[in-house]
């Protein structure tokens, strides 16, 4: 870790993770086709701030993001590659929301709808979980979702994050207000257990 200017502290290089099931590592232009396939699924946008992919350009122009983010070590946010398939099959991290001098990063992710309902998310999001707390040292992480995301609400229960309240009507997205759960996980909670 290396501290800017300002005293913004970033990591040098996104390292892989490695769970049972899955390996999690940086994004490539070689991607777009894994990525298309879930990003342009209408289930899996539902659940997220951003509509579905409606063309391979789509998540190309996605993946230079992620790219450039990785370039300026700004962007903590890996491929989930599913090892049995080898696909690309969603992303976690902590996108553009670490908060340095205040110990904080926010936590989002999503998975293709095949593969719903197996764990797969909860596996990373624990990878993840332990990365943010003993290589980015923070001391707090959350997490939120759409209201009635009761898969994505479990996911964050199952990987030990307390429900912190609801942010009623909190973000515009698709012409109506939505309501976001929150949960977090503080530095003394991941330590305790």
């Amino acid at each position: 870790m290396s501290t800017e200017a300002g005293g913004k502290s970033r990591l040098a290089s996104l390292p892989e993770l490695e769970t049972r099931r899955l390996l999690l590592r940086r994004m490539t232009v070689g991607d777009a086709r894994d990525v298309f396939e879930y990003a342009s699924d209408p289930e899996v946008a539902r659940y997220v701030m951003w509509d579905a992919h409606r063309s391979i350009g789509d998540s190309r122009s996605f993946l230079n993001r992620m790219i450039e983010g990785y370039g300026s070590g700004e962007l903590f946010s890996w491929g989930m590659v599913h090892k049995e398939s080898g696909r690309l099959i969603g992303t976690c991290g902590y996108d553009r929301s670490w908060v340095p001098e205040h110990g904080r990063a926010e936590l989002g992710y999503a998975l293709s709808s095949e593969y719903w309902g197996q764990g797969l998310m909860t596996e990373a999001v624990r990878a993840v979980i332990g990365f943010g707390f003993e290589k980015m040292k923070l001391n707090k992480i959350v997490a939120r979702c759409f209201a009635e995301n009761l898969a994505s609400e479990k996911v964050m229960q199952k990987s030990g994050m307390s429900y912190e309240g609801t942010q009623r009507e909190h973000v515009f997205v698709r012409g109506r207000y939505r309501d976001l759960k929150v949960y977090s996980i503080l530095r003394g909670e991941y330590e305790a257990s």
